[in-house]
């Protein structure tokens, strides 16, 4: 562009510094990203099948009174442990107690009874030794005295079972353990046998699930069950002891019991995970990846693998083959010994200069431990 001579001096610096202020900036350099990597690896699947358990104990009771009668109290709640001999609730004893002192008057007379006819046995006895009476007359009075001794021990066996009436009036337990569930409550009229509460006997502890019809013919009595705990890294192997002979009517499953080996480190009713290794189904080795690892542009799968040498990033096209938990399983594109981004890969672009994050910790990154060899 072609100024006259006369255009003056600073009318030219104003349009060289408009020209300049239009033309387009330098793009700013791409950041250098810190990526969390994971050594590729190789892996097996599990795929085993997982039953939801429940801890129980090997004996539980229901426990009720030997009597009729109406509730007064109940000394123990739900959780609690009682022993031997505790008293767990109390009926209404005052019917028996009267029925008692019934026995005890009915022995009383029955004593009485048999004094007198023992008495007068003995007197008819010398009489008889002096020819005053006869025999005859004697075998009565013997007779007599037989007959009041019976009815002073029909009378001492009444009033035994009295007593034992009157004291089936207070519940006891038979056997350490825990409350589980409480059935009455005081004030309630209980017929002699309903359960008042139910007592989890200390002692051997149970795993119990259910399994369904297609699978209960693998499972066999002896059997190793791995059991793992909800709540804690608590596991144990368990062996299977019963096997359901028939299938709940509602859900048409065949309960499974299995005996653990340490019982006092699990909770009663607490819930764990059963896997029968008799339905194990581990399967192939692959390379597994966690989810985070992928990126999809739609059509394929991919994953950003480091190289070391530039310290930047590529692209790795990979083939999907399935899914275990929150793993998928790489059917190829990949070898063992690559490094592949687990996390921020939506921020990355191809060749992008990256460095390795460091926990600031100190733990070291995260690698995957394989199981077996690559075959």
């Amino acid at each position: 562009m072609k100024f006259p001579k006369t255009f003056p001096r600073s009318t030219l610096l104003l349009a060289a510094v408009v020209l300049a202020a239009c033309t387009k900036p330098t793009p700013p350099s791409e950041p250098v990203r810190a990526v969390k990597v994971l050594a590729v690896a190789s892996d097996g699947i599990r795929s085993g099948s997982e039953y939801s358990a429940e801890v129980r104990p090997r004996v539980e009771s229901r426990l009720g009174f030997r009597v009729s009668g109406k509730l007064l109290r109940r000394m123990v709640e739900v959780g609690q442990h009682v022993k031997v001999g505790e008293a767990l609730a109390q009926l209404d004893a005052q019917d028996y107690k009267l029925s008692l002192d019934a026995a005890r008057a009915q022995l009383a007379a029955a004593v009485a009874n048999r004094d007198l006819a023992g008495a007068d046995f003995k007197r008819f006895k010398d009489l008889r030794e002096q020819n005053f009476i006869s025999a005859a007359e004697l075998e009565r009075r013997e007779v007599a005295l037989q007959s009041a001794q019976s009815q002073v021990d029909q009378a001492q066996a009444q009033l035994s079972a009295q007593g034992n009436q009157s004291a089936y009036t207070t519940l006891v337990a038979d056997a350490a353990g825990v409350i589980t569930s409480v059935d009455a409550e005081p004030g309630q009229v209980l017929a002699a046998g309903t359960p008042v509460v139910r007592i989890a006997q200390d002692g051997a502890r149970d795993v119990v699930f259910s399994v369904p019809e297609d699978k209960v013919g693998k499972v066999t009595l002896g059997s190793t069950v791995v059991v793992h705990a909800w709540s804690s890294a608590l596991v144990a192997q368990a062996k299977v002891r019963e096997v359901s002979a028939s299938a709940d009517p509602v859900t048409r499953t065949f309960t499974v019991k299995a005996a653990l080996p340490t019982a006092d480190l699990w909770t009663l009713g607490s819930t764990v995970v059963a896997v029968p290794e008799v339905l194990d189904r581990s399967g192939p080795v692959f390379i597994k990846l966690p989810t985070s690892a992928l990126q999809h542009d739609g059509k394929t799968a991919a994953v950003w693998v480091v190289e070391r040498a530039s310290m930047s990033v590529r692209l790795q096209p990979i083939a999907i083959a399935t899914a275990d938990g929150n793993e998928v399983v790489v059917a190829s594109g990949l070898q063992p010994g690559m490094e592949v981004v687990v996390a921020g890969v939506h921020v990355l672009s191809p060749g992008q200069k990256v460095t390795i994050y460091q926990d600031p910790l100190g733990a070291a990154p995260p690698q995957s431990t394989p199981t077996s060899a690559a075959k």
